[in-house]
């Protein structure tokens, strides 16, 4: 009788694939025509100005989350909490973003790579700054991020793009000028805080 024919031995080093590499449905930086109103020019635009905000806002959220870890000083608790809450409203605000892109008709930046290679935002070193230069650095990519978001939000309400307009006014320029607001603060110096001495010939006689 013969014997059972036994499966052949995978060899030593032997990879099985399991994925395969498939095409891509819709190539970068192409708009796919959906029926809302707007040419593909004018949706090509948005989604071009978009993207370009998305990735300095991904920038934004991670710079946010970096000195979250990093901070350190006297202040280290308050701005810990405050840059923790910072990074959860950029957070929002690239899901936003990218949604819009999508609505549009369009491809939305995603992957770190790439986004480092698209933001306008400096690149941040690796190891850890005082506190003074991360609000700094902070308050600049803010500006990058306001000013580019002012002219993409005029941009769009010249083309009739009243949506991405309303997402650039109400979502990412009144959010980015609040955390302005909040960072800025704390670059005060607390002596100017003081009130000066009142002259000798006001001074409370009790005192």
């Amino acid at each position: 009788m013969n014997a059972k024919a036994q499966p052949e031995a995978r060899r030593i080093g032997y990879a099985r694939p399991v994925t395969s590499v498939g095409r891509q449905t819709q190539p970068y930086g192409s708009i796919a025509p959906f029926a809302i109103g707007l040419s593909d020019t004018i949706c090509a635009m948005s989604v071009r100005n978009l993207n370009q905000l998305l990735a300095d806002t991904m920038t934004m959220r991670d710079l946010y989350k970096k000195h979250h870890w990093q901070v350190s000083g006297p202040s280290f608790h308050s701005l810990h909490l405050l840059f923790d809450d910072h990074h959860r409203e950029q957070e929002a605000l690239v899901d936003r973003l990218a949604e819009r892109v999508q609505m549009l008709g369009g491809v939305s930046i995603a992957m770190s790579h790439d986004v480092a290679e698209a933001t306008r935002i400096p690149r941040a070193p690796r190891g850890r700054e005082e506190v003074s230069a991360q609000l700094s650095r902070l308050l600049r990519a803010h500006e990058i991020v306001l000013t580019e978001a002012r002219t993409f939000a005029r941009q769009a309400a010249d083309t009739g793009d009243d949506g991405t307009n309303d997402l650039l006014v109400s979502d990412v320029i009144r959010t980015n000028e609040k955390q302005v607001w909040f960072v800025a603060e704390h670059l005060v110096d607390p002596t100017a805080m003081r009130a000066d001495p009142a002259p000798d010939g006001d001074r409370n006689p009790l005192a």
